[in-house]
């Protein structure tokens, strides 16, 4: 193991066990990640509300010197918690430079994330033949900053630091620690806090760089929240398990709505920034919060991909739509999406794995201890009327077998039965928790069933 990545995870693993004092920042808002959940959520304008309209001051004003003489300051030292070691990680132990009076830089913050998982698989393929494969993998170690400047932009610069793909039946198939590729590396302009006009929108922001595409709730959360081990198959076919596609963003935010429009590149195979060579797509995002506890959400993506283009397309698809309903109350809650789109026929891709697909998801939840014992059932359906038109995860059916005879037809077929049950327990909500499931595979290809049962564990921590 390379010394970066040995560093890394020490750090995931004793930073809980440090005292409090050692905390180089207040955390960014009053109210505690504890009391919101756990949840590591962008952060809005402060003081969005107050004083709308009008610009920020510059440090002189404040100061009573130049703004140059005003001096930087590191954040006070938090409060002692008396040992709760999960407050103190909730409570951003990474921001570690926090000053509005600087007009330069206003914050720098620091985070990571480690998540490890294991799986026992015990299935038939398509010839009738019984396997059973164990695997283990580094699922994500991953290093990511965030800094505020000039008042008006944010970077954040995400960077993998592992690559496992030891499960998958590729000729390098390998475990390499170190950089592996960029996660996402974007400036975004807050527009409304720049002009400070007290416009028809509480909310301006603008954004370039590669990003993830959101498509369906599942992608939006982030994979330090979500509540199954994996995605279902639907939601990493729409976006989750794609690379990261180079794009520019417009948010806008009036009340409870918020609408997100994009343009990005189709390249596919960048590390970094992508290229505009190979075409592009189009997103949309529509979310309306209409109570405290429901929400509805609407995504959609159109590929325009170059017909010139016969390797590279990060959407993976024609177009795609979901609509996601989301319920949550305190100790409960429910995730339901319906899912339609277009595989196309662009990119060579060959008639039987063409034309329409649909799906849809139903997945509850429920705290039997509150904030630390979660259960959670999810059921997928899809289908498709071309006999490969789906084609499910490569965790783990699809995934490398001991038995070089098993043939699941590389997880392609035309209709897809995917039921999961698991616990989460959350030593810190969505900082430290371990997650074990079990999940059923039904997939019907041209010539057969492939049938599949995968136990799981799982260790996510963050910070």
């Amino acid at each position: 193991m390379k010394t970066l990545p040995k560093l890394l995870l020490l750090s995931l693993f004793v930073s809980p066990l440090l005292p409090a004092q050692l905390n180089a920042a207040e955390p960014a808002a009053e109210k505690s990640k504890a009391e919101d959940g756990g949840k590591k959520k962008k952060k809005k304008n402060k003081d969005k509300n107050k004083n709308k309209g009008q610009k920020d001051e510059p440090a002189a004003a404040v100061t009573g010197g130049s703004a140059k003489d005003a001096p930087p300051e590191i954040a006070e030292p938090a409060a002692s918690n008396n040992g709760d070691w999960c407050t103190w990680l909730q409570n951003d132990p990474g921001l570690l430079y926090d000053n509005d009076k600087n007009p330069w830089i206003q914050s720098f913050e620091i985070g990571g994330r480690f998540h490890y998982q294991a799986a026992y698989v015990e299935g038939t393929d398509i010839n009738g033949l019984d396997f059973n494969d164990k695997y283990d993998e580094y699922r994500r170690l991953r290093l990511e900053t965030k800094t505020e400047f000039l008042r008006f932009l944010t970077a954040e610069i995400n960077v993998n630091l592992v690559s496992d793909n030891r499960f998958r039946d590729d000729f390098f198939s390998d475990l390499e620690w170190g950089y592996d590729r960029f996660d996402e590396a974007s400036l975004e302009l807050d527009v409304d806090k720049m002009l400070g006009t007290g416009g028809p929108f509480d909310n301006i922001k603008v954004k370039y760089g590669r990003m993830k595409l959101k498509m369906t709730e599942e992608v939006h959360m982030s994979s330090n929240e979500i509540y199954t081990i994996e995605r279902s198959h639907i939601a990493d076919k729409l976006g989750g398990n794609q690379s990261r596609p180079t794009g520019a963003t417009l948010e806008l935010d009036k009340g409870p709505w918020e609408l997100v429009l994009g343009i990005y590149s189709a390249e596919d195979d960048a590390d970094f920034i992508g290229g505009w060579n190979d075409g592009h797509f189009y997103y949309g995002s529509l979310a309306w919060q209409a109570t405290d506890e429901f929400k509805l959400q609407l995504d959609y993506s159109q590929n325009e991909l170059d017909d010139r283009a016969l390797v590279d397309d990060a959407l993976g698809y024609s177009w795609a739509t979901a609509l996601s309903a989301i319920y949550e109350k305190k100790d409960w809650g429910v995730i339901a999406e319906a899912i339609y789109g277009d595989n196309g026929g662009a990119n060579g891709l060959i008639p039987r794995r063409a034309g329409d697909f649909h799906a849809f998801v139903v997945m509850p939840w429920y705290w039997i201890i509150e904030d630390k014992l979660q259960v959670v059932v999810q059921y997928q359906y899809a289908s498709s009327p071309e006999s490969q038109g789906l084609q499910i995860p490569s965790r783990y059916i699809r995934a490398d077998h001991e038995n070089p005879a098993v043939d699941v037809d590389n997880g392609r077929g035309n209709e897809h039965h995917y039921l999961y049950a698991g616990l989460n327990y959350h030593l810190c909500r969505d900082r430290v928790k371990l997650m074990g499931g079990v999940a059923l595979d039904d997939l019907t290809t041209r010539r057969s069933e492939v049938k599949g049962l995968t136990y799981q564990v799982a260790f996510r921590t963050a910070f």
